[in-house]
């Protein structure tokens, strides 16, 4: 038996800010009798839960595990620092939201890495859950600890601390793990712990760093990444969910108990992208696009909002707009919830994907949304160079057509520090914004016309062309930043239309670090949280001078530094320390993109251009999916069962 600890966590909760966060009960929350599972899993988000509970990976594989007969899943966050502290004062280990019972009771702690600044979250949690940090040093009665999520397609820095790692969409890998360690189990566990962690490695399912050596030179680079045992494979492929309409998750949302990041309930339209933006992982490491079919998407979004009683649905994807049946989606769902104040939006859309009338379709039942364009980079050269294939001419139609339809503000997205970057190139956006303005005010013959320019660092990330570039210090980014400040506010008849948003370069730094780093890094990583470093994310908690401290302390007298690490540029023959993770990208398809890059050449959509071979369908025997879907107009009404569309009324059905 695992005993709720909720007796002993509620006196602490008064002194906390937000307690209601950590009490669990939220409407179409599961909680499933102890004894009734063989196998049990603890999911845990490493951020605030106002954060980790609207997070999709974790809501699927919450309905995917605990529709399982004998297994059972609950939610896990991160705690903050003042529930920390009394927690270790009253010796309370970290818990569940569902059962508030114990991590460390658990079976597996599946840990989801949205962001590489999670990991001080996640080594702080471990510890709370009285558990040692180091793999190496669980015993057979510890949990696994066993990570996803995009951060993980190179989890070297923190593999130290992990048992092992699921690469690619987790929603038949936890399934299959969790059938591994059921026969594990059912045949009396033999060799332990260890012998578990070989037979998943010898499976394929997950990578488990323990079984391989990796060795360096006396220059710092990696010589070579080998098994350390037989059946151990030298490559582990990612894993990928070929069909989307067979899992229609999530099909009961939970419903948070406060104030969280998304108040929405949202459905994945599709995944992948082969829009081929050279700087963006997620793009690269998805592959294949995978549509799920306009009727299935209704009838997820019919169930989720009966079940949750949201009145906001977030269409997701990398590109929502992209979709092939985005027309009929949206025109169909506005139509169904007419008179509802059901809104619709599109999280991401691109400036050549998106069209007025679409817009029109998504605001007509609620509010109107704000568009958010991302032209990324600032002069015609450097978005040839970062293959986002959009141009002036493509951003000045499209918000010609968004001001002469009545809206009044734009946002728009760059990035700072792309590779072949210049002063002059960061000084175009400004020239954009102004652009931008002088066509509202032309068009609607206003001067409220408003443009927000927000900008983030560019950080290289693992699989992608980009992998090989160097990084940008933070003393440049910040000066870029700065004189792109001043030519904004340079004019007065601009200064006050254009708003200007934007990180300093440190954070994007040890961003970097962490997401090109090997495993040399987890002593950084294990210094920084001893030293308290806890939501390196948040930028009231992250500090710059605490890491660079740590990189300096853990490197000394090594040939590796920080700046190592982030701002050297790696060449084809260097070892990368994600090398032996296979994310279904051909390795030179890689580096030709990088020297297309480089080039200035841009690469099409293989939606609609001839295949540039990447190598993912190749690999996984598929093609990718897109639509149309047959499907008559009667059978989309037939898809959606006739239940009451009021919101009001749809919520009083969950009390």
């Amino acid at each position: 038996m695992s005993p709720s600890l909720f007796p002993q966590l509620e006196p602490l909760l008064g002194n906390v800010n937000k307690p209601i966060q950590y009490v669990g009960g939220e409407v179409n929350a599961i909680t499933t009798p102890w004894e009734s599972a063989r196998l049990r899993w603890a999911l845990l988000y490493p951020d605030a839960y106002e954060v980790g509970s609207p997070n999709q990976g974790v809501q699927i594989l919450y309905e995917v595990l605990n529709e399982q007969p004998e297994i059972l899943a609950e939610r896990a966050y991160a705690v903050w620092p003042d529930l920390d502290a009394l927690m270790r004062e009253a010796q309370v280990p970290a818990f569940t939201v569902d059962g508030h019972r114990s991590l460390a009771d658990f079976d597996v702690i599946g840990v989801s890495l949205s962001t590489e600044l999670g990991y001080t979250n996640m080594l702080n949690t471990i510890d709370l859950a009285g558990l040692p940090l180091r793999a190496a040093d669980r015993r057979d009665e510890h949990p696994l600890v066993i990570v996803g999520g995009h951060a993980a397609f190179n989890p070297e820095p923190i593999a130290p601390f992990i048992d092992a790692a699921v690469i690619g969409d987790g929603e038949e890998a936890v399934l299959a793990v969790s059938k591994l360690i059921l026969a594990w189990q059912d045949a009396g566990r033999p060799g332990g712990r260890t012998g578990l962690l070989a037979q998943l490695s010898a499976s394929g399912v997950v990578y488990v760093p323990g079984m391989y050596e990796v060795s360096y030179g006396d220059d710092g680079h990696i010589e070579r990444v080998v098994p350390n045992a037989s059946g151990v494979p030298w490559q582990v492929a990612k894993h990928t969910l070929l069909d989307l309409d067979e899992w229609p998750y999530p099909k009961a949302p939970v419903v948070p108990v406060t104030e969280t990041v998304h108040e929405r309930m949202s459905v994945e339209i599709f995944r992948g992208c082969t829009r081929g933006c050279r700087f963006c992982q997620a793009g690269m490491i998805t592959r294949p696009v995978r549509e799920r079919s306009a009727a299935t998407v209704a009838k997820m979004v019919d169930s989720g909002l009966d079940k949750t009683g949201f009145a906001e649905v977030g269409m997701l994807s990398l590109s929502s707009a992209d979709h092939s049946e985005i027309g009929k989606l949206a025109s169909g769902l506005a139509d169904r919830y007419e008179g509802t104040q059901t809104s619709l939006s599109l999280p991401s859309t691109r400036v050549d994907a998106f069209n007025v009338e679409l817009a029109k379709e998504l605001s007509r039942n609620g509010r109107r949304s704000g568009l958010t364009f991302a032209p990324e980079g600032g002069s015609e050269r450097l978005r040839k160079v970062i293959n986002k294939t959009v141009s002036e001419e493509d951003l000045i139609r499209t918000v010609s057509a968004a001001y002469e339809s009545g809206w009044r503000h734009v946002k728009l997205y760059f990035m700072c520090g792309l590779p072949t970057e210049t002063d002059e190139d960061v000084l175009q956006i400004a020239r954009l914004a102004k652009a931008v303005i002088d066509r509202g005010r032309e068009i609607s013959g206003r001067r409220d016309i408003r443009c927000t320019v927000s900008i983030g660092g560019f950080v290289p990330k693992p699989h992608t062309p980009f992998q090989w570039a160097g990084q940008l210090s933070a003393e440049e980014t910040d000066h870029r930043l700065r004189i792109l400040r001043e030519e904004i506010r340079s004019d007065r008849s601009y200064a006050k239309a254009i708003g200007f948003r934007y990180h300093d370069g440190k954070p994007g730094i040890i961003e970097g670090l962490l997401a090109r780093g090997d495993r040399r890094v987890a002593e950084v990583i294990e210094e920084v949280w001893a030293q308290g470093g806890r939501f390196d994310g948040w930028s009231e908690h992250f500090s710059y001078d605490r890491w660079a401290q740590a990189a300096d302390k853990v490197f000394a007298d090594t040939p590796v530094s920080l700046e190592w690490f982030t701002e050297r540029e790696r060449t084809l023959p260097e070892v990368l320390p994600w090398g032996h993770l296979d994310s279904g990208l051909d390795a030179d398809w890689l580096w030709q993109d990088w020297q297309d890059a480089l080039s200035e050449d841009e690469v099409g959509d293989c939606r609609w251009t001839p295949c540039s071979a990447c190598g993912v369908c190749d690999q996984m025997d598929t093609l990718i999916q897109v639509g149309p879907h047959d499907q008559s107009a009667e059978e989309w009404d037939e898809s959606i069962a006739a239940r009451s569309l009021d919101p009001v009324a749809r919520a009083g059905t969950n009390g």
